[in-house]
């Protein structure tokens, strides 16, 4: 998979100054910002594939921000806002988050609480997205074998059409798993050969009967039974010297030559050969004199490692053909799963990513807390008591450290107040000294 993008941030906010010094301290804090100054303008232009988070004031003239959020959550009820406010209140708080708002902060705020909240927000955003792609691609009908869209995948891809329907030999290249053996079943089913068979055979493991009845004059395994078709000689660098040394002959004059038999049996056939099983280049493996008759054309299967940003199509792909067999919803998306999509080597491969595909569907990957989404994100209650720590913190300072007009401006019973302070962890004596008039230093 590709990096995962920076935070990206909706910021609404009416005020022009403010809204130029909250979208910079993002963007320093790594967050991509599209700014608006008007929620109608944030409403007309934020939908269901907005990537990001809201982040949106709540006193603006014309819509609140409160409005603004119960219109996007029509849209996308799992977009995440943040909501801000000067003038907001404990019971606004509560019926906001419950409502669904993602978190609530008042100003004035520390930078650090709202970029925290943004990272947050936009790991539940990023795995929320995940899943739809996860699901969408899972349902998608892909004509090809060749799935993705990285640049080497497409050039490919765009090659099958003056391949198929050419007779020139093919030889092609890369690591076990990269689909070798598929994308030279794709050239057959391509092209004007497809009415005849293809024949496959693999040269690593062809006992001494089978290569026999390979060069003999019938039998399902001969050359014969293919002709007018494909052979595709797979992983042809492992193969024996001896079969090697038959298929030059073959190869050259396109002919059988059956043992006890006098006349030779001419051979229309088109070869794809495949090699790299090894870690050397082909010609380590392959005799020159067969090397350069059958790789008029040379191809190269990249490893998945060198296209990442194919591996959620892929994964998806795979997931989806899975459930469809064993008849299986599709299983939500992790943040531990997309993470080990993400970093992952993929030495197998395709092949690799197809067997970690099934152990998805069938629940055998250890995928951290059931809850993913929530994982990330605080409970309704831990955002309550941050909120209202704050506001008697700020309560408390303001006032000078006197509690007394700390509670009036506050508005609670004195037993409330000393109540909610020693639940919440609040140092008053560290409060009073922070307001203590210094002396001259």
């Amino acid at each position: 998979m590709s990096a995962p993008a920076p935070n990206r941030v909706a910021l609404v906010e009416d005020d022009e100054d403010l809204r130029r010094s909250t979208a910079q301290f993002l963007r320093l804090g790594g967050c991509d910002v599209v700014a608006f100054g008007s929620p109608a303008d944030a409403l007309a232009a934020l939908d269901d594939a907005w990537d990001g988070v809201v982040v949106a004031d709540v006193r603006m003239p014309g819509m609140t921000g409160i409005e603004l959020f119960r219109r996007l959550r029509e849209k996308d009820a799992e977009l995440p806002v943040i909501l801000i406010t000067g003038h907001g209140d404990v019971a606004m708080a509560v019926d906001m988050l419950k409502a669904g708002a993602w978190d609530f902060l008042t100003k004035p705020f520390a930078p650090e609480a709202l970029l925290a909240a943004v990272e947050r927000a936009q790991r539940a955003r990023t795995l929320v997205l995940d899943n739809r792609r996860l699901k969408a691609e899972a349902l998608s009908d892909y004509s090809s074998v060749l799935i993705g869209n990285s640049a080497s995948i497409s050039r490919l891809r765009a090659m099958i059409p003056a391949l198929a329907d050419s007779d020139l030999d093919i030889l092609i290249e890369g690591e076990t798993g990269t689909g070798k053996e598929l994308f030279a079943r794709l050239l057959h089913r391509a092209g004007k050969r497809r009415r005849y068979r293809c024949l496959s055979v693999s040269c690593a493991s062809l006992p001494d009967a089978l290569e026999d009845e390979l060069f003999g004059p019938g039998g399902p395994s001969s050359m014969l039974a293919a002709n007018r078709g494909t052979l595709i000689l797979d992983d042809l660098d492992l193969a024996s010297a001896r079969l090697q040394g038959r298929l030059v002959q073959a190869t050259e004059e396109r002919v059988l030559r059956p043992a006890g038999s006098k006349d030779p049996i001419p051979l229309d056939l088109r070869i794809v050969a495949t090699a790299g099983t090894t870690q050397g280049p082909a010609q380590a493996g392959i005799l020159p004199a067969l090397l350069y008759r059958i790789a008029a054309v040379r191809l190269f299967m990249p490893p998945l490692r060198e296209r990442r940003e194919d591996i959620p199509m892929l994964f998806a792909h795979h997931v989806g053909l899975i459930t469809a067999r064993l008849r299986q919803p599709i299983p939500p998306m992790t943040a531990a799963v997309r993470d080990y999509l993400h970093d992952h080597d993929w030495p197998g491969n395709v092949r690799e990513l197809v067997h970690y595909a099934e152990r998805f569907v069938l629940g055998l990957i250890e995928t951290g807390p059931p809850a993913a989404v929530e994982a990330v994100r605080p409970s309704l209650t831990a955002r309550l008591e941050t909120y209202e720590r704050q506001a008697i913190v700020e309560a408390v300072l303001a006032a000078d450290g006197e509690v007394g007009k700390a509670i009036a401006s506050l508005g609670l019973p004195r037993k409330t107040f000393y109540y909610r302070v020693n639940k919440l962890g609040i140092d008053l004596a560290a409060l009073r000294q922070a307001r203590r008039p210094r002396g001259p230093s």
